[in-house]
């Protein structure tokens, strides 16, 4: 029952703080949207207007909080969380996704320190490790969905593309086209480019920000094609109806793979799971025989040497079962 009451009163803790949150970022951004709209910060002289800008970025990192800063700063994470947020099609800052980290951290830690024993409680890293790396699993979780779906449209918009072209429209019309034709996470990446390279942005340098945002293999071929096609010449239609083709074949390859290794990935999972199921049962029929792997310290040694041998053998099988096409 004290379990209960203890982790109801951590969920009402954290949703109660995502909304203050929440509404506290959507106001600061609604009144600086107004103030801009409005001529609020518009200076009267450049050198004022360059103070200006100066003293609005350092009350931005200013609210990041110090502790964020200097954690991006130590191991260089803002570029990479940045890249990282913008390939899920997230509008997080990276401070966001770090301080989110960082209270699920607190809130798994302090739950294992309440809940383990005594002897124990230095354990409860482990749970608190687990649950603060939720947001990270889950921004890379987005980043893969979205990657599949527009690996999925990709091959389409190609042809739709090289379509385009055929009826007498230039290569930048057709990516406008495209964008009001298809629907996201491949609109948005080629309206970008579009606007990009619409207001002054050279073709060359906003397609290979788009092969930068989106790390498909499929694309980098895209880009090299459309790049070395403005070099050297030639029928650029053709090509892009080619390298669709060439996708779909890649598709298929792959989807005949995965069968192939679908029986690898089942038995990888199931002598995975047969361990811990094991160690479940035997907790709830023979506890005695169980808890020497807790309350010996030898025991201790043999049951972090299992888990390590079991997480090198599920390596190896995945590894094994996983083929690059």
């Amino acid at each position: 029952m004290n379990f209960l009451l203890i982790a109801l009163g951590i969920w009402v803790c954290i949703v109660g703080a995502w909304w203050v949150l929440t509404n506290a970022f959507k106001s600061a951004d609604s009144g600086k949207l107004r103030d801009r709209l409005m001529g609020a910060n518009r200076p009267s002289r450049p050198k004022k207007g360059a103070k200006r800008q100066a003293s609005l970025l350092a009350e931005e990192d200013k609210t990041t909080g110090r502790l964020v800063l200097r954690i991006m700063e130590r191991f260089q994470l803002q570029d990479r969380l940045a890249t990282l947020l913008e390939q899920a099609g997230l509008k997080w800052k990276p401070a966001r996704l770090i301080h989110m980290c960082l209270a699920l951290f607190l809130c798994g830690f302090a739950l294992g320190w309440l809940m383990l024993p005594v002897r124990y409680q230095a354990l409860a890293i482990l749970p608190g490790l687990a649950t603060g790396c939720l947001p990270i699993l889950f921004v890379v979780m987005k980043k893969n969905s979205r990657l599949r779906k527009f690996e999925e449209q990709f091959p389409e918009s190609l042809e739709f593309v090289a379509r385009s072209m055929r009826a007498g429209h230039a290569f930048s019309v057709s990516l406008e086209m495209l964008s009001r034709e298809f629907q996201e996470p491949l609109a948005g990446e080629f309206r970008r480019a579009f606007e990009e390279h619409n207001l002054g942005l050279p073709l060359d340098t906003a397609l290979q920000k788009l092969a930068q945002r989106v790390p498909s293999l499929d694309v980098h071929f895209f880009v090299s094609a459309v790049l070395l096609q403005k070099r050297t010449g030639g029928n650029l239609a053709e090509i892009l109806d080619k390298l669709a083709y060439v996708i779909r074949e890649r598709f298929k390859l792959r989807g005949k793979i995965r069968a192939i290794s679908a029986h690898g990935r089942m038995s990888g999972m199931a002598l995975s799971s047969i361990p811990v199921c094991v160690a479940a049962i035997m907790f709830v029929v023979n506890p005695d025989y169980v808890t020497f792997f807790v309350r010996e310290e030898v025991g201790n040694y043999m049951a972090i040497a299992g888990v390590v041998l079991q997480l090198i053998g599920y390596g190896i099988i995945k590894k094994i079962v996983t083929i690059e096409v």
